[in-house]
């Protein structure tokens, strides 16, 4: 990978670029069009939004308000926790396609696999959600089709019935979180591995190894954990708020992390703080 518009390439064979700008946790109006628009005008191409997000409609005001041609851009949304089902994902998906302003996806992502909504036959749930999304692939409404926050048993379980396997799984990735049953499971699947929150927490900044190995590369923490995320094989989603930091977690290029360097990191357990168990998710 040599700039942000390098892409990897999906099962399907749709290309989607290595790097995307997250949105999450992002406050819906002026800051997520600001943001969104300082992303865009560093040469980010890849959007990332959820329907949880509670963003999609300034983003989607900024992706217009940019001037990028649309077949330049990847703009991926997901389908919030209360909507699995048939005809509740059919709907959500009209409402965030509306909110964006879009007449196509490039990627749809179930955002949890067991919602406390839907717990007692969330497989089934899962099924009726998968079989929409489908049909909305097949008539070409999206491009690709994935998931989020799914373990190798929610994976399992969905294949029992899908007739298209998911393209994307995007899971919690950072350094010391390299999700051994998810990650290996994905990877023998042809699933691309998308690592949201690759910088952890604030908590990654006073890591003595990120710090030391940070001043090595000339590079700030930030970037090493962008860097190290490319090397892993994953497709990071760093957020931002602040324009110069935008830029800069996307100047990840120009450097490569020693292998020693890379497992250093991947062996940093838990400096970042345990992920969520996606089947005791309270919402």
């Amino acid at each position: 990978m040599k700039s942000l518009t390098d892409t990897y390439t999906l099962a399907n064979g749709v290309k989607i670029p290595c790097i995307g700008f997250g949105t999450w946790q992002t406050p819906d109006g002026d800051t997520a069009v600001a943001a969104t628009l300082a992303a865009l005008e560093a040469g980010y191409r890849h959007i990332d939004t959820a329907a949880a997000y509670g963003n999609e409609g300034s983003v989607g005001q900024a992706i217009r308000r940019s001037g990028v041609k649309r077949e330049e851009l990847f703009i991926t949304t997901k389908l919030n926790n209360p909507d699995h089902g048939y005809e509740a994902t059919m709907a959500a998906f009209e409402k965030s396609m509306d909110l964006l302003g879009l007449d196509y996806l490039d990627l749809y992502l179930i955002h949890w696999p067991n919602p406390i909504k839907f717990r007692d036959h969330w497989e089934q749930a899962n099924a009726d959600t998968w079989k929409a999304m489908e049909e909305l692939y097949a008539a070409g409404r999206i491009r690709a089709i994935g998931v989020s926050n799914f373990m190798p048993h929610h994976l399992d379980a969905l294949a029992k019935t899908a007739k298209v396997a998911p393209m994307v799984n995007q899971v919690r990735l950072c350094p010391g979180e390299v999700q051994p049953l998810a990650a290996p499971y994905c990877k023998a699947h042809n699933i691309l591995l998308e690592a949201y929150s690759p910088l952890g927490t604030g908590k990654i900044f006073d890591v003595p190894e990120m710090q030391q190995i940070a001043q090595k590369y000339g590079k700030s923490i930030a970037q090493v954990c962008i860097r190290w995320s490319l090397q892993m094989g994953f497709l990071p989603l760093p957020k931002s708020v602040t324009p110069a930091r935008i830029q800069e977690n996307a100047q990840v290029f120009d450097f490569a992390l020693s292998q020693e360097d890379v497992e250093i990191i991947a062996n940093l357990t838990d400096c970042c703080g345990p992920s969520r168990d996606p089947d005791n998710i309270p919402f």
